[in-house]
């Protein structure tokens, strides 16, 4: 049965029609053939994060699905700077195989959907939708800046701050950012104190937001922490 209602793809199948620009490749990184079956018993989203990724490649020519596996693919994964054992992972590369640094750790679930559908949007664009003044200052940035974004699909608020952590990867090649599901992965949760969502972690911990900030605070954070590190 299809995770994706018949009314849900037609929505999703003419809102791709009319947004998406250029194509994009959605890089789905999942735990080798023979460790599968274990892999999904301790994260039952795996399996649901691939027949996802499969129903909406399906629903635009613009969008493709590349599977990698570890046994298979190692190098990939040390190519987009996923470590082997994170499942699921999705990055998002725009025409050409431009790798923007926007990331899902998780199943883009619940809310988290849509940012996954606007971020589609965005990377067939090339360009984001954040302001001006923000577009400036992030082209000046000069230093490597690692975004986490721990959510759930539960949150309302979440999505706010994914979106704005990938518009700010997607303006600067100095930034990288994840959305992180807390409760699959929660080990990394646990290890930035993560007690309620949407937290941000820039550069594990030289700065921290809690909970959705407006776009002018964020790109504070960012700068302080490029200050703090760089």
């Amino acid at each position: 049965m299809p995770l994706l209602s018949a009314k849900d793809r037609e929505y999703v199948r003419d809102f791709f029609n009319k947004e998406l620009q250029g194509k994009v490749e959605l890089v789905l990184f999942l735990p080798a053939k023979a460790e599968e079956a274990r892999a999904s018993r301790e994260n039952p989203y795996l399996p649901q994060m691939l027949e996802l990724m499969q129903e909406l490649t399906g629903l635009s020519p613009k969008l493709a699905l590349r599977v990698v596996r570890p046994d298979t693919d190692p190098e990939v994964f040390a190519l987009y700077g996923v470590p082997l054992g994170a499942y699921p992972v999705l990055a998002l590369l725009g025409e050409g195989g431009v790798d923007y640094g926007i990331r899902f750790y998780g199943i883009p679930a619940g809310y988290e959907f849509r940012t996954l559908m606007d971020d589609l949007v965005d990377v067939s664009r090339g360009h984001s939708r954040l302001k001006p003044e923000t577009i400036r200052q992030l082209a000046d940035l000069k230093t490597d800046l690692d975004f986490q974004v721990f959510v759930t699909p539960t949150c309302p608020y979440c999505p706010k701050a994914v979106r704005l952590a990938h518009q700010f990867a997607l303006e600067s090649p100095h930034i990288r950012a994840d959305m992180i599901e807390a409760t699959e992965f929660s080990e990394l949760a646990n290890q930035f104190n993560v007690y309620g969502v949407p937290k941000t972690v820039i550069n594990q911990g030289a700065q921290e937001i809690e909970g959705a900030v407006p776009e002018e605070m964020f790109l504070e954070a960012a700068l302080a922490a490029a200050a703090e590190t760089g």
